[in-house]
């Protein structure tokens, strides 16, 4: 299937105004079988309650009489399962849709065929749920464009509830720019009616595209491509007097301009054009920064930042500071959002498991700190990854002496603890500087 797909993106590339209109073959024997390989164990089964251990018993027989329902157009996915799970550090809860496993398999099997017609489609400024595309790669982008760029203002925007709010007939219009094949469509279209199932209640999707499934984040990326993304590039920068850039990740966007006119107008033309597809901007997440405030001390090290002048985005908290010549420039840290919360998982972890085993415990432990530290590890951030490595420190102390009704260690003790079993040591994993995907979009 790899090399069929890869010939289907050449040919995109190649003639970016033809329609695909035979690839419904594609979906095979052959293509279910490796997405059934490449899919994870132990994820929470659907409706069915059928796991991937399961299906595999039988897996030639499910395999062939699947693709035989498909071929007699008798396929029907089954309606998501819908569950919550929490949000950490709040009371909230956020939805997940979460598909039967047959249905898992043909989403992922039809993802990889979208994603090879659209990805030669996709902007530059464009980086969520792409191939060989990250958080860091928008990161860079959006600092070169920051830094190196005339940029004094941006607006951090904020789409209400976009996965829950996406309109079907929209959508399949824009899928349709690209892909001309009925049975395709038809599949499409299916995923999207098929609805979700709720304490034992099935309720009908008339919009949306749950969170949790497979095809999901293809599907936002073709939305947002036309209703955004495009008209960014085509409209709002022509029309701009001075520089203006967008980078996207998902459905979170940030918007580059240099002046503030073009700011404050495609801030109102963008309330506009998200209404005309039945879009809402959440105006209370949204807001205009400015860049040229006068830095202060505490703004440089990444304390106190002022509202107005700093903004999130992908985890970091993006404020004026200087370089160590003096000179302005926007730098980054981990967001308070993002900093309380990775406390907090340690926090419940330490306490959940404080009886395992030591060497275990210690190695577990530092698996899931480097893990956070690869991604904040960035330049510009050291001093709050070492703030961060402190407190995790401070956690570990207190549950290893409630490990039993004594008290195990004072903080000399505690300190050859460490240097039996360290912690990891505070580095940049990333350098913001460096080149990545996307790179061209902001020179």
């Amino acid at each position: 299937m790899d090399t069929k797909l890869e010939g289907i993106a050449k040919a995109a590339k190649l003639r970016p105004d033809e329609k695909f209109t035979s690839l419904i073959h594609l979906i095979n024997e052959e293509s279910i079988k490796q997405c059934h390989r490449e899919m994870q164990k132990n994820k929470a089964a659907g409706v069915d309650s059928v796991t991937k251990r399961e299906y595999e018993i039988n897996l030639d027989a499910n395999v062939r009489d699947l693709i035989n329902r498909m071929k007699r157009q008798a396929y029907k996915p089954l309606p998501a399962r819908r569950t919550y799970i929490p949000k950490p550090g709040t009371d909230k809860k956020r939805p997940l849709g979460i598909p039967a496993y047959e249905d898992k398999l043909v989403q992922a099997a039809l993802a990889k065929i979208m994603n090879a017609v659209y990805e030669n489609d996709f902007l530059e400024c464009s980086f969520g749920f792409r191939p060989n595309r990250g958080c860091h790669d928008a990161l860079k982008v959006l600092d070169k464009i920051l830094n190196k760029q005339e940029i004094n203002y941006v607006v951090d925007a904020d789409i209400k509830g976009f996965f829950d709010h996406v309109d079907h007939e929209w959508l399949m219009k824009f899928v349709e720019h690209r892909i001309a094949d009925r049975n395709l469509l038809r599949l499409i279209a299916r995923f999207l009616r098929a609805g979700i199932v709720e304490a034992g209640v099935k309720y009908d999707t008339p919009e949306g595209t749950p969170q949790g499934g497979v095809c999901s984040p293809i599907l936002g990326n073709i939305y947002l491509h036309y209703t955004l993304d495009l008209w960014f590039e085509k409209r709002v920068r022509k029309q701009s007097k001075g520089a203006a850039y967008m980078v996207r990740y998902a459905d979170d966007s940030v918007f580059c301009f240099q002046y503030e006119e073009d700011a404050k107008n495609f801030y109102a033309g963008l309330i506009e054009r998200l209404a005309e597809f039945n879009l809402e901007l959440a105006e209370d997440k949204t807001k205009i920064i400015s860049l040229h405030k006068d830095d202060n001390d505490d703004e440089d090290k990444g304390k106190g930042c002022k509202p107005d002048s700093s903004f999130d985005f992908l985890g970091f908290t993006h404020y004026v500071g200087k370089d160590k010549d003096g000179r302005k420039r926007v730098k980054r840290k981990t967001s308070r959002k993002k900093y309380k919360l990775s406390l907090l998982r340690v926090k419940i972890w330490l306490k959940k498991n404080r009886h395992m085993p030591v060497r275990e415990m210690m190695r577990k432990l530092n698996v899931k700190i480097l893990g956070t530290m690869r991604y904040y590890g960035i330049t510009d951030n050291r001093r709050s990854m070492s703030n961060l490595l402190n407190e995790i420190k401070k956690l570990l102390f207190k549950w290893l002496n409630r490990r039993s009704q004594r008290r195990s260690f004072d903080w000399g003790k505690f300190n050859l603890f460490l240097a039996r079993y360290p912690l990891p040591t505070v580095k940049t994993y990333v350098r913001i500087f460096d080149p990545g995907a996307g790179g061209s979009y902001a020179l």
